[in-house]
């Protein structure tokens, strides 16, 4: 019987062309079996190796390929840190994957910017800030631009000698930024960026050190608080605040005794100035004297241990102290007339160009020359008070100005019928000469109660450190026991 091919429903016959190319295959693979079954029955254990390794290499070939045709990578997924502030809307990063036994490649690091290159410039007697400019070859656009930001940026046109700018200036961008300093306390930047100029402040790390010192008087309060390690600065801060109670000119012994607790104030390891003083101790003539700096609300002043504030209404003292060269005298013999007439004031002689402040608040009603008083100054305060300042070498206030106490009204000189640089100082109440240093002077308002809790714990503690430098028992000799042998003047 004769086979018939039987066509399956659904698929095309292969044509004779295709089994014509096939058959030559299927006539190997018959062959080879043929050989592998003589082989097998020649040599059994040989020919079952074969067969091993045969069907190894088919099950390696199931496994499924990844790309490229390498076996696939077993995967685990790996999560990004966070980052810290990230906004809520930051869509997550998709999750990596890494061989195992693989750590994952390293991100390259974001470029950083350029560390700014200073080159430090110091302001020189008569150089300008365009001059520096000029020279480091920035124009003087630049220099308007930058006065111009800002209110902070203007104030540096007006540079005096020793002030410091530093500059950073690229050689492809050029200028970048400029940094001075705003105050004790900050840096000021001006920087260039995409949209122009921009100034920013940077704090800087000021220290406050509390230093004491205290001395003896033997020559004079100058002398002997020099010789203690105080500043001219601070001596006159010293002579300041008990300026309403003691005249150093005239006031001043053998004997007296000072002591005081202040600051100094240092900045990144280096000195710069003599800060405040906060308490104070200054023995004369057998009396003690004590200050404490407070602040109750309306800046710092000072005050006794009671809570009296230590200003008065008007000062004792109009200027530096200097040697008194003539008290006040009704009957003083002129040293240029000769003649018998009242010296209706007290004369203190300085130098010239020593600084004349005004005693107390006031007007200015009178500010001109005339040939015996020279260059004059007169004040009116409160209470039908008005005082006068003669022989000015200078004047720098004028008629109808408001002063306030302490405030530099003019200079000493030797105009007018004056023998020598001095001044002239009077002090009128109701239209009568009084003698300015021996007058009850006006008291100023007291601290206020609610502050005194605050203010007593505070100055007892500085109080106490005082008396370690000068204790009061060892300074305050009896009055009675005191020589009448003044440092510049007699009794």
């Amino acid at each position: 019987m004769s086979r018939k091919s039987m066509a399956t429903p659904g698929r095309s016959r292969p044509t004779r062309s295709l089994l014509d190319k096939v058959q030559p295959v299927l006539d190997t693979g018959r062959t080879a079996t043929g050989h592998c079954a003589r082989a097998l029955r020649a040599r059994p254990h040989v020919s079952l190796a074969a067969v091993g390794l045969v069907v190894l290499g088919v099950v390696v070939s199931l496994i499924p390929s990844g790309p490229q045709g390498s076996p696939a990578a077993s995967t685990r997924p790996v999560e990004l840190p966070q980052l810290a502030g990230a906004e809520s809307d930051v869509q997550t990063p998709e999750v990596l994957t890494a061989s195992v036994g693989n750590s994952l490649p390293q991100p390259t690091p974001a470029p950083q910017e350029a560390e700014a290159s200073w080159r430090i410039v110091e302001i020189e007697p008569g150089q300008t800030l365009e001059r520096v400019f000029r020279d480091l070859g920035l124009g003087a656009g630049l220099l308007h631009e930058i006065v111009t930001t800002t209110e902070q940026t203007r104030d540096l046109a007006r540079i005096r000698p020793g002030d410091e700018f530093a500059f950073d200036i690229d050689p492809e961008e050029g200028f970048r930024a400029l940094r001075t300093e705003l105050d004790e306390d900050a840096w000021l930047y001006v920087e260039r960026d995409e949209d122009g100029l921009t100034t920013r402040t940077e704090p800087r790390a000021v220290e406050r050190r509390i230093v004491e010192a205290s001395g003896t008087i033997n020559s004079s309060l100058y002398n002997d608080a020099r010789e203690a390690g105080l500043s001219d600065a601070m001596i006159m801060r010293l002579a300041t605040i008990f300026g309403w109670d003691i005249d150093f000119a005239l006031d001043i012994r053998d004997g007296d005794r000072f002591a005081l607790i202040y600051e100094e104030v240092w900045r990144e390891g280096e000195y710069l100035r003599d800060g405040a003083i906060l308490a104070a101790r200054f023995v004369n003539q057998g009396d003690a004297f004590e200050a404490v700096r407070f602040d109750a609300g309306n800046g710092p002043e000072y005050f006794a241990p009671d809570g009296r504030p230590m200003r008065k209404a008007f000062l004792r003292t109009p200027l530096n102290f200097a040697r008194v060269s003539s008290n006040f005298n009704p009957r003083r013999l002129h040293p240029v007339t000769g003649r018998v007439r009242p010296h209706n004031g007290t004369d203190y002689a300085a130098n010239v160009g020593t600084p004349v402040w005004a005693a107390g608040d006031g007007k200015v009603i009178e500010a001109g020359y005339t040939r015996p008083n020279g260059n004059y100054i007169f004040i009116k305060h409160g209470n039908n008070i008005v005082t006068r300042y003669l022989h000015l070498s200078r004047k720098v206030v004028s008629r109808g100005d408001r002063v306030r106490q302490g405030q530099t009204i003019g200079h000493v000189g030797a105009t007018g019928l004056a023998t020598g640089p001095h001044l002239h100082y009077e002090f009128l109440l109701n239209g009568v000469h009084r003698n300015p240093r021996t007058i009850d002077l006006p008291p100023a308002d007291p601290l206020p109660a609610e502050h005194m809790a605050e203010f007593s714990r505070m100055g007892d503690s500085l109080l106490a450190r005082l008396d370690t430098l000068a204790p009061p028992a060892a300074l305050m000799a009896s009055r009675g026991s005191e020589s009448c042998q003044g440092v510049d003047s007699s009794c």
